[in-house]
């Protein structure tokens, strides 16, 4: 295969010229008769996307205007990860990944061509247009007058087309596809110039990490799965699925002893899956009293006896941590009781607004129990 055993660790030290024909390089082998080629290729293709996503501020794109090519780096490397994952399983991965990366690090700006930035907050994403430009913290250059970074795209479709390429894989693709699409969505649900709650798939999305979280029978993938639905960082990013989630999430937690273990190898994954549904679960009950959802409300009151039970649990298992740990490990510790303090002060401010003065008055005994 040609050129694609290049260490990619070494692309920074890469002029935007070799850049480029490296790019082409791979993209010409992803088209080769032979599989094991472009599953060599596609492998190269997410490791470009990544080191990319790794050290964007340090690239000199903005070097790149004379280029006839740069101004289209992005879209390359875009169309050519959407149409590799219409191959075989190997290469549908990798693509996967690639596409990935690149949802983390692109900003979507609105049709001007500007980031946007002096006229709208941090986040804003104007769903008219979709034009994309790549992410860096050289906010003294983006925020410049007039500034327009080098690889910003057109295709105002490009997103929506990513994100249909992640559902579709999670049907067609096999395990460790299922995988790099929680990833991916882990990273796009990073992008802080993208305001996923605004967009129309983004129930469909939670909903696909929801089912894989609740039914597939690998362990590595519904960790992922809950990892990405913790990434949100407010109750208004999850939009109109925040209940769905947070329901969702009770109703995995409350059967998760009930699971049977169908593969050896998920015993060594079991632990792991347990305090990623706990970790995620405390980061959406501590954003609950902060919507004003009746129903999760109402659900949240319903549930109360099941989640009294599980406050316990935590709050027992976590001082018994605390008395055993070591210095370097109280800090996980305190970090852990922060989250399961919050949750609660979260849920007394719901039951309050609720009325219910006695499951107040349980919460506060278990608010009390954890001594920060």
């Amino acid at each position: 295969m040609q050129d694609c055993g290049y260490k990619i660790d070494e692309l920074k030290s890469f002029s935007a010229e070799i850049l480029d024909k490296f790019i082409h390089v791979v993209e010409i082998n992803t088209r080769d008769p032979l599989v094991s080629v472009r599953i060599t290729a596609s492998w190269a293709l997410a490791n470009i996307c990544d080191s990319l996503r790794h050290c964007i501020d340090e690239f000199p794109l903005k070097k790149y205007t004379g280029s006839n090519t740069n101004p289209q780096l992005v879209a390359s490397l875009t169309e050519c990860a959407l149409r590799l994952t219409e191959d075989g399983d190997k290469i549908k991965s990798n693509a996967v990944r690639a596409l990935g990366n690149l949802s983390r690090f692109v900003k979507y700006t609105n049709s001007s061509g500007s980031s946007g930035v002096h006229d709208k907050p941090m986040g804003y994403l104007d769903s008219s247009s979709n034009n994309i430009e790549m992410l860096s913290e050289r906010s003294s250059l983006q925020h410049a007058p007039n500034y327009r970074h080098p690889t910003s795209l057109g295709d105002s479709h490009l997103l929506e087309r990513m994100v249909q390429t992640f559902l579709s894989c999670v049907t067609t693709g096999n395990v460790k596809v299922q995988w790099n699409v929680c990833h991916a969505l882990s990273n796009l649900f990073l992008n802080e110039t993208l305001r996923v709650q605004d967009m129309d798939w983004a129930p469909s999305v939670f909903s696909v990490l929801l089912l894989l979280l609740r039914d597939s029978s690998n362990f590595k993938i519904r960790i992922q799965a809950a990892a990405a639905l913790a990434v949100p960082a407010s109750a208004f990013d999850y939009g109109n699925s925040f209940s769905d989630v947070v329901q969702g999430l009770e109703h995995i937690l409350e059967n998760l002893g009930s699971d049977q273990i169908s593969a050896p190898s998920n015993f060594k994954y079991r632990v792991a899956l347990e305090k990623q549904v706990t970790a995620t679960m405390l980061h959406v009950l501590g954003l609950a009293s902060s919507t004003d959802h009746h129903p999760l409300k109402d659900f949240l009151v319903k549930k109360a006896p099941f989640l009294e039970e599980w406050f316990k649990g935590l709050c027992s298992s976590s001082l018994g941590e605390t008395s055993s740990q070591s210095e370097a490990g109280s800090s996980i510790g305190d970090q852990k009781k922060l989250m399961i303090s919050k949750a609660i002060q979260s849920l007394i401010q719901v039951y309050e607004i609720r009325n219910h003065q006695p499951i107040v008055q349980k919460f506060k005994k278990l608010s009390n129990s954890i001594q920060l």
